[in-house]
């Protein structure tokens, strides 16, 4: 979901002939996972219907087997190493960091799941590998891809912190323990503007200088939660991560990508039209309704995902594309399933009644995408861009569906 730096022709036509596997692993870490088969391009996709539960719930047990399947003995998910010429500017710190936040993300899939001894046993080694990996460092000057896994390890242990098989001890014990630390980096970690980002801006300093609405947006009903359960969170930090989602709406419905004194608005395509702010919209509106802000009522939320819909086709055409940000309103294949599933925690904010309309179509953009191992993919990287999909996909699927996961 990071804006990525793109690399020089001749590296992106290497790297079109077959991915890089790093061979160079240190003694006893884990085999490099085999790459899933391909999942469709948008071209192939098949048109759109609603899709009902009994469709969504095969796809979400194909999804959630492929999860597990592909889990490491230690509880984690993929290597922290290279795997793709794609990825050779990034820091070697920026592949422990994505291994710990799609592990996260996957991990929150298993704990919405409905259990079965398989699905339970994953779920206690990733939480337990969460609470004893050591937290990802920041890479260099620029990269500063660490805070990815301390917003997503945040949402994690929150939920985890509620979940009633972790309520023991000594699970509760470590799980506040560690909430804390990632606590603390948040704090140490925010944007003097409020947010969190994953680069450098335009001063280079211990506290970064850059951030997001999406990436600030996500963790904002996780920390209103940890507040809740007394755990030590920054109340001017939290403030100020809410009012930085906010004054990153535009008029036009759409959230900017970054905060800024005059949006990035040139006429014709551009990021933040509404059209390269799909997945943007719905996080950020999330976070807002979650934090009780009064100009985000239910109506605000139809709004949005009525946005989603009717420009879907721009997500679509985004997806698999191996240039961050060169589709139509630089939209970025990384933003689909991200976008996807905090569209349905969007529909779990809205009366009941009207969840399953919405769901049914949000279903039918979602299982067109699963690939023929059960998994999903949006942009291809390292191994974390299928852990992070899949999750962010299963995720979505369960919150439709009774015994799925409830957002805040």
């Amino acid at each position: 979901m990071s804006s990525r730096i793109r690399l020089p022709i001749a590296i992106l036509a290497l790297a079109a002939i077959g991915d890089f596997v790093g061979a160079a692993q240190s003694p006893g870490s884990p085999a490099v996972p085999a790459r899933p088969a391909a999942v469709p391009a948008p071209d192939d996709l098949p048109q759109d219907v609603p899709v009902g539960a009994d469709e969504a719930r095969t796809s979400l047990n194909r999804a959630l087997a492929w999860i597990v399947g592909k889990q490491n003995p230690d509880g984690s998910w993929g290597t922290d190493t290279v795997e793709s010429l794609y990825e050779l500017n990034y820091s070697p710190a920026s592949f422990a960091a994505w291994k710990v936040a799609g592990g996260a993300i996957s991990t929150l899939a298993l704990l919405g799941a409905e259990e079965t001894p398989e699905r339970r046993k994953a779920l206690d080694r990733a939480v337990d590998f969460v609470l004893k990996a050591e937290r990802p460092r920041r890479g260099n000057s620029w990269d500063i891809d660490n805070n990815w896994a301390a917003l997503y390890v945040t949402v994690l242990l929150e939920r985890v912190a509620r979940d009633p098989r972790f309520q023991g001890e000594p699970w509760k014990t470590r799980i506040a323990a560690r909430g804390a630390e990632y606590l603390e980096h948040l704090s140490l970690q925010q944007d003097p503007l409020g947010g969190w980002g994953y680069y450098e801006g335009p001063v280079v300093s211990r506290r970064p200088t850059w951030s997001t609405s999406f990436a600030t947006a996500c963790v904002v009903p996780a920390l209103l939660g940890a507040k809740e359960l007394g755990w030590p969170v920054d109340e001017k930090m939290l403030a100020r991560a809410i009012e930085y989602v906010r004054r990153c709406a535009l008029p036009n419905g759409a959230y900017e990508y970054d905060l800024r004194p005059i949006p990035r608005l040139s006429g014709g395509e551009n990021i933040n039209d509404v059209k390269g702010s799909l997945g943007r919209i719905q996080v950020c509106n999330w976070a807002r309704f979650a934090a009780k802000d009064p100009r985000v009522t239910p109506d605000k939320l139809r709004e949005g995902l009525k946005l989603f819909f009717d420009d879907h086709r721009f997500l679509d055409v985004a997806r698999m594309r191996p240039i961050p940000h060169e589709a139509y309103y630089a939209n970025a294949g990384y933003f689909y399933f991200f976008g996807h599933y905090h569209a349905a925690m969007v529909i779990e904010s809205l009366p009941e009644a009207e969840r399953e309309a919405w769901h049914a179509r949000l279903r039918a953009e979602i299982v067109k995408a699963q690939g023929t191992e059960g998994q999903f993919v949006d942009f291809i990287g390292s191994f974390y861009s299928y852990t992070y999909a899949t999750g962010f996909a299963a995720l979505a699927l369960q919150a439709g569906l009774r015994g799925g996961s409830i957002p805040r």
